[in-house]
């Protein structure tokens, strides 16, 4: 089927009150679990300068990806910019979609509000080999803001929807799915729920916080059945993932248990954490040594796969996660913030295991 005959068609049914046919490629393998009595879903959020193809790396590694019991249901790239990947400089971008197979199902995340580019990299990630597109329409930074794109996106339903409608026709036949905010300034759930609902998508993604929120507040999970209110209203099949504040794997679980949602987004909480979606470990069973031992292999890797375009400061934030909740954490954390190598790093790592 091609993507022009599943739009007449869906336009044909809504006109006769039927329900549009979803277009849920590797999802599909989800939903039946889930509607089977299954597990719901738990999946790695998509973070800039976080979740890099080094990162991925490790918590496939760590998370024992494609084991039973082992890794996130879904992996995303971080977000990458369509328009960049529409430019000159597009060869170091390029480096923020590479991905190994270990990480499948893995699901590219683009932002843009140029349809003509996002058509043209949906195209691209299809080409590249991902499972999924997925849109970023909840970044709040004001860099992404500014440019019409991430969490502006709610304020602009119609150019919304021509963005979503344009990575479909690229990416077609794989699937494309969003990730958004309940709203701008304000919860606006069910004016922008339903605008992004209109474009058939398989999977909505929400951050259950609004863009002026940041994350100064607690996420609203108080509001997590709205999603799915919204869905059922329009008699859809559209999953719908929660994201916000989930800080353990237990904690995911729950969650998924006590609301009315397909799955969890893990963002902050895989800091400092690639054993995060293992869950026949328990995580207060890693010692120190192996915690240190594990952080100075995400550094190499990090090296040796981004270090000619990265910029080394981006580990210092995995590092604040690593270096944490023992003793003498604070004081070798300052050490490793003053350090701008990796042979600095596993100088003053090796000094301070020879203390425990």
């Amino acid at each position: 089927m091609s993507y022009y005959f599943w739009r007449i068609q869906n336009i044909v049914r809504k006109i006769f009150g039927l329900p549009p046919k979803i277009n849920f490629g590797f999802w599909k393998t989800f939903k039946d679990r889930i509607e089977n009595g299954g597990e719901k879903m738990i999946v790695l959020a998509p973070m800039a300068d976080v979740t890099d193809v080094a990162f991925r790396e490790m918590i496939r590694k760590y998370s024992r990806a494609g084991e039973p019991g082992g890794g996130p249901d879904v992996f995303w790239t971080e977000f990458v910019s369509s328009d960049g990947l529409c430019s000159p400089g597009r060869e170091v971008l390029l480096r923020d979609l590479e991905y190994g197979e270990g990480e499948r199902p893995i699901v590219a995340q683009l932002f843009s509000s140029k349809p003509k580019n996002m058509y043209k990299t949906a195209k691209l990630c299809k080409e590249l080999g991902f499972d999924g597109i997925d849109i970023n329409m909840g970044c709040p930074a004001k860099t992404i803001t500014k440019q019409a794109s991430g969490s502006a996106m709610i304020r602009f339903p119609k150019l919304s929807r021509k963005v979503i409608r344009a990575a479909q026709r690229g990416a077609w036949p794989l699937p494309v799915s969003v990730k958004t905010r309940i709203g701008y300034n304000q919860e606006e759930i069910s004016a922008w729920v339903p605008n992004i609902l209109s474009c058939d998508i398989p999977v909505l993604t929400m951050h259950l916080r609004t863009r002026k929120e940041l994350s100064k507040v607690p996420a609203h999970w108080e509001l997590a059945h709205r999603m799915k209110d919204e869905i059922r209203k329009r008699n859809l099949d559209t999953m719908y993932i929660a994201n916000g504040d989930v800080k353990t794997l237990k904690e995911a679980q729950e969650k998924n248990k006590e609301y009315d949602i397909d799955g969890v987004m893990v963002g902050r909480g895989i800091f400092g954490s690639p054993w995060f979606f293992d869950k026949d470990r328990d995580p207060e069973t890693i010692s120190v040594k192996e915690k240190l031992e594990i952080m100075l292999e995400h550094t190499r890797l990090f090296l040796e796969k981004l270090g000619d375009i990265k910029n080394f400061a981006i580990m210092k934030k995995h590092y604040k996660a690593y270096v944490n909740g023992f003793d003498g954490a604070k004081d070798l954390r300052i050490k490793l913030m003053d350090s701008n190598s990796y042979e600095e790093i596993e100088e003053k790592v090796t000094a301070f295991l020879k203390t425990l």
